[in-house]
């Protein structure tokens, strides 16, 4: 599980991208986003980046916890299929 926290922004998802890459490295791995505070459409890179990780390793990633802000971002953009939620 990587548990993500504070906001997600343009400004600091930098700074969480090789965790989330290091995460989905390592093996399977559940997403959980319900304590991110803030987020904007670099959250939404940074999800479809680990998506990407997660399938050239070979390795299921879920996401749990997604606020619905990025729900409505993901509908807006039309990539909520994509996104695979835990339940």
């Amino acid at each position: 599980m990587l548990r993500l926290n504070g906001p997600l922004t343009m400004r600091t998802a930098p700074e969480v991208l090789q965790r989330g890459r290091d995460a989905i490295a390592a093996g399977d791995v559940v997403i959980d986003f319900a304590a991110i505070a803030e987020a904007d459409s670099a959250a939404l890179g940074l999800l479809l980046d680990w998506l990407r990780a997660g399938r050239e390793a070979g390795h299921q990633v879920q996401v749990r916890g997604l606020p619905r802000g990025l729900q409505s971002l993901a509908e807006l953009y039309g990539i909520q299929d994509l996104l695979p939620l835990a339940p």
